[in-house]
C-alpha cells in the first residue's frame, strides 16, 4: 500500500482541503506540522494519535515540524469547548511546553521542534490589528464551527481571536521553513483553513498549502476515549506509570481493539488481520490486546519500562507477588495502599482495617476457606502475623483475597 492508502485503510482520514493531497502525500516530500498547546507538563493518550500519524508521514519521507504553543496556549482554542478555558500564566505555558517536547522528541526523534511563543511574542497589537487581523473577516471568522457552538454561551474575544493566531503560525511556517501542510484532528479544521486562507492573502492565490485532518477517537460504547478509572492516561511516567499505561491499553474492549491496533500501531495489515482472527477464534486469550499494550507501551516509555509492566502482570495473575521489587510494588499497587502500621498486625485486625472484610467472622471463614494470601502465600492460620521483617523489601505486604482483591499495608 502506499501512505495514502494506508491511512485511510487505519481510519486516519477525515477531511481535505485539495483533492490532490493524495497525490502529494505519495509522490511528494513536504514538510508539514502539527501542533499542541502546553495545557498541562504532559500529553495523554488522546494527544498521541496526532503524533503517531505525523510518524507515519515522517517514516514516508515527508519532514514534521512540531510546535509547541507556548503562545497560543495563553490564549486558548476554543474548539469544542463548552466555557473558557482558564488563562496559563506565562511561567506556566513555558515550563508545560518543556515538558511536552521532551515526550515528542522521543516519539519522533530528529523531528524540527519548536516553541510558537518565539514568534508571537514579538507581536505586538498594532502590527497584529494591521498586518493579520485586516485579512479575516468577522463573518467568516464566525462561521467556523469552533465559534459557532460557543455564541450562545459567550465567547471572549481572546478566545475569538485564537484561529487568527494560530493561522499566523501556519503563515509564518510557511513563509520562513516552505511548509506546507498542517496536520490535526478533526476539531482543527477551521483553525487549519484560516491558516490556508491568511498563506492566499499574504502570498497570494497561487500559493500552494494544504490541510489535512483525521478523525478524534472514540470508543464503541460512546464513552470517552483516553480516560481511565483514576483520570487521564498520561505519557510521563510519574503521573501514570508504564504499568497503569500498560493497563490501560490490555484493558481495550473487544469492539475497539482491532481499530487501536490500526491507528495507533506500526504493525502491518497482514498482522493485524491475523490478530483479527485470532480475537475471533480465542476472545478469551485477548492476543489482539497484549499486541497493542506490548506496542504502545514500548513505543512511550522503552523496552525496559515493558518488560517491567509486563513482570508486574504477570505476577499479579499467577499471584507470585514474592517477585516484585519495592518498586514494582509501588507502581502496580499506587492506588491501592489500604493501611499504614508501625507494628506487627494479626491477619484478622488487618483485614477488617483495610476493609478488604466487613467483620472478623468473615476474615475468618475466608482464611478457613484458604481465600487470602499474603505476599503470594496463603494464610490459613487465625493467629498469623502480618509482620515487616517478612514485607517486600521490608516495607510492604500485599493482601489478596480471592483471585482479584488486592489491598497494600505500608510497613513504617
Amino acid at each position: 500500500m502506499n501512505l495514502f492508502e494506508d491511512l485511510k485503510w487505519r481510519g486516519l482520514t477525515y477531511a481535505m482541503t485539495d483533492p490532490s493531497i493524495e497525490k502529494v502525500l505519495n509522490e511528494d516530500q513536504v514538510t508539514f506540522y502539527l501542533g499542541a498547546d502546553p495545557t498541562a507538563d504532559s500529553l495523554h493518550v488522546g494527544h498521541l494519535l496526532a503524533y503517531l500519524v505525523a510518524k507515519r508521514l515522517m517514516i514516508f519521507g515527508h519532514k514534521p515540524i512540531l510546535v509547541i504553543g507556548g503562545g497560543t496556549g495563553l490564549i486558548g482554542d476554543p474548539s469544542f469547548k463548552n466555557t473558557e478555558r482558564q488563562l496559563l500564566t506565562i511561567e506556566t505555558s513555558l515550563k508545560n511546553a518543556a515538558g511536552i517536547t521532551k515526550q515528542v522528541k522521543h516519539l519522533l526523534p530528529n523531528a524540527q521542534v519548536v516553541n510558537n511563543y518565539d514568534w508571537l511574542s514579538s507581536l505586538n497589537a498594532i502590527e497584529f490589528l494591521r498586518d493579520i487581523g485586516k485579512n479575516f473577516n468577522v463573518s467568516y471568522m464566525m462561521s467556523k464551527d469552533s465559534v459557532k457552538s460557543r455564541i450562545e454561551n459567550g465567547i471572549s474575544f481572546t478566545e475569538f481571536s485564537y484561529q487568527i493566531i494560530q493561522a499566523w503560525d501556519f503563515e509564518y511556517l510557511f513563509g520562513k521553513h516552505n511548509c506546507v501542510m498542517q496536520i490535526g484532528g478533526q476539531d482543527q479544521w477551521g483553525n487549519i483553513t484560516s491558516g490556508l486562507e491568511l498563506i492566499r492573502k499574504v502570498h497570494g492565490s497561487e500559493a500552494q498549502a494544504y490541510g489535512f485532518t483525521f478523525p478524534l477517537v472514540t470508543k464503541a460504547d460512546g464513552t470517552k476515549f483516553g480516560k481511565s478509572e483514576s483520570g487521564a492516561v498520561w505519557l510521563d511516567k510519574d503521573k501514570t506509570s508504564p504499568y497503569e499505561f500498560y493497563q490501560y491499553w490490555i484493558n481495550t474492549a473487544d469492539d475497539d481493539v482491532i481499530m487501536r491496533l490500526k491507528q495507533f500501531t506500526f504493525l502491518t495489515k497482514e498482522q493485524i488481520e491475523e490478530l483479527q482472527n485470532d480475537l475471533q477464534l480465542h476472545p478469551e486469550q485477548r492476543n489482539p490486546q497484549k499486541a497493542l499494550a506490548r506496542e504502545l507501551t514500548e513505543l512511550v516509555h522503552g523496552e525496559e519500562a515493558l518488560k517491567e509492566a509486563e513482570h508486574i502482570t504477570q505476577a499479579l495473575f499467577t499471584g507470585s507477588l514474592e517477585e516484585l521489587t519495592v518498586e514494582e510494588i509501588q507502581m502496580g499497587f499506587k492506588d491501592l495502599l489500604g493501611f499504614e502500621t508501625s507494628v506487627d498486625e494479626p491477619i484478622i485486625e488487618l483485614l477488617v482495617k483495610t476493609l478488604l472484610v466487613q467483620s472478623k467472622r468473615e476474615a475468618r471463614e475466608l482464611l478457613q476457606s484458604g481465600a487470602i494470601s499474603v505476599n503470594g502465600m496463603k494464610v490459613i492460620d487465625m493467629n498469623e502475623l502480618v509482620k515487616k521483617e517478612n514485607a517486600i523489601g521490608k516495607q510492604y505486604s500485599v493482601i489478596r483475597k480471592g483471585k482479584k482483591k488486592y489491598v497494600l499495608v505500608k510497613h513504617l
